[in-house]
């Protein structure tokens, strides 16, 4: 790769959560909503599109705006919420269709209607097409026996039949939609070949938390963010469940609307569940993504929190493996990401690249944390879309845990911290967190950011770097460097 590649994978100052992954031709696009820099709400910018070649997942390449919510009639037709100021586009998904083209699927909010747009090229400019709707021309998620239509996924099979899944877990907003069925879970509607006429009528494929007893789903029943993939003649059904921070899975070898049995956990945007592990050891929110393919080695793409809200989140992925059985295995969340190997254990590397954030009492769900004051967050300094790299740790607190994983050392002897503190401190450094430190750095206080160094002893092979701050006053974390 030209450079080495972290998590986020995008430039700090990109917001693209809802990430769908797809391979067309030699390059890796990525489609997914658009959060805003310190927004009031979710997915408040227009449809962007970034592309990778398939050979170097550091080099991507923003595409542009790629589809705008006012090209839609529906942006106009229908009345906005009232608690926001626009419509706006939630997360979408793209496949190339049998007649070659590209076609976006996409909701607006809460309208409860899946619309299409249309490109000749997977990086656009996209067109509107048309609304998913029934042989009689009633819109698909209107009619009271269907469910709320929300966060398509779609499918174009080899056999050129094409496949749309949709659905949303929240028993309230079905009600709040007309809907008057209790069961809840994702539909699967195979479409016409003009890719918005239903062929068949919707069908379940796994089940919500309303009809999940005594199924293998139980625990970890579908949500929202229905997303599909087909590899080696499995169809593969990854979700977010109703735990929120997690991406779970279901296959089949039947059919691409029958079969799906469940699989297990794959991401989860709090590290919790990998290893059994069951601290959340970031702050999680809501999560949403899916596994590519890309140059023979599998991959997750998912989203994190930043900024003490769910309302500007940034991609991250992870290379996840699939076992003999063809099913996967939970990725770990980690710095390096899309990486393939540990990051080099020498050079200066952004605070924002943490994979483990949290402060003396733990992490929690962000939209859970009651006195800001107390806990650290991933932001940055001035507007969103700065197009500069300047995102940091905000406000660590006494005893607050930054960690880094992972790095390949070649015995470095020095470590500097760039910091801005409020009072005197110590940055404490270690590769495992269970022995004793490997460095400690004395802070003094600034009003600006400020470097401060240390020796580092011996450290050989492949670790983790964490870092625990120690003072009366807080400080901003923004960087750190690694020296032989």
């Amino acid at each position: 790769m030209k450079t080495q590649s972290f998590n986020p994978y995008l430039p700090s100052w990109e917001y693209v959560p809802d990430g769908e992954p797809h391979v067309f031709g030699d390059r890796v696009y990525l489609f997914g909503s658009h959060d805003r820099f310190n927004g009031n709400t979710y997915c408040l910018n227009d449809y962007v599109c970034w592309s990778a070649p398939i050979d170097d997942l550091s080099d991507w390449k923003y595409e542009g705006v790629i589809y705008r919510g006012n090209q839609d009639p529906n942006f106009t037709i229908y009345p906005k919420p009232d608690f926001m100021e626009k419509h706006t586009l939630y997360a979408p998904d793209v496949t190339k269709g049998p007649d070659g083209r590209y076609y976006l699927y996409y909701a607006f909010d809460f309208i409860g209607i899946i619309s299409v747009a249309v490109a000749d090229k997977p990086e656009g400019p996209y067109e509107f097409y048309g609304d998913v709707h029934y042989k009689d021309g009633d819109l698909y998620g209107k009619k009271p026996e269907d469910d709320f239509a929300f966060d398509p996924g779609v499918l174009t099979d080899e056999d050129g039949s094409v496949w749309l899944y949709s659905g949303f877990g929240s028993e309230e907003i079905m009600r709040m939609s007309g809907n008057h069925t209790s069961e809840t879970g994702c539909d699967c509607i195979e479409l016409e070949s003009d890719m918005v006429t239903i062929k068949t009528n919707p069908c379940k494929i796994i089940p919500g938390r309303a009809n999940s007893k005594g199924t293998p789903f139980e625990g970890h029943e579908f949500y929202e963010a229905s997303s599909i993939r087909k590899f080696d003649g499995v169809y593969y059904f990854i979700y977010s469940s109703i735990l929120s921070h997690e991406l779970a899975y279901a296959y089949s070898t039947e059919g691409p609307n029958k079969g799906f049995v469940y699989g297990g956990s794959l991401h989860s945007n709090g590290n919790i569940g990998y290893k059994g592990n069951t601290k959340a050891l970031m702050y999680w929110g809501n999560n949403h993504g899916s596994i590519e393919r890309i140059n023979g080695k599998f991959y997750i793409f998912g989203h994190r929190q930043t900024n003490y809200h769910e309302f500007s989140r940034q991609g991250i992925a992870e290379e996840i493996h699939m076992n003999e059985n063809r099913q996967f295995e939970m990725a770990e969340m980690t710095s390096c990401g899309l990486n393939g190997k540990p990051l080099k254990g020498k050079g200066t590397y952004g605070a924002n690249i943490a994979c483990v954030l949290y402060a003396k009492e733990g992490a929690c769900k962000i939209t859970e944390i009651k006195d800001k004051t107390k806990h650290p967050c991933f932001t940055q300094t001035g507007e969103d879309r700065m197009c500069d790299p300047d995102q940091y740790i905000h406000n660590l607190n006494d005893g607050t845990v930054a960690g880094f994983k992972y790095f390949d050392f070649d015995q470095p002897s020095k470590l500097t911290v760039c910091m801005k503190a409020e009072a005197e401190g110590t940055m404490e450094v270690y590769t495992d967190l269970n022995e004793n430190p490997v460095c400690i750095i004395s802070v003094l206080p600034s009003e600006n950011r400020k470097e401060f160094t240390a020796e580092i002893k011996p450290v050989q092979g492949t670790h983790a770097l964490y870092f625990i701050w120690r003072s009366k006053g807080t400080t901003d974390f923004f960087s750190f460097t690694i020296a032989s």
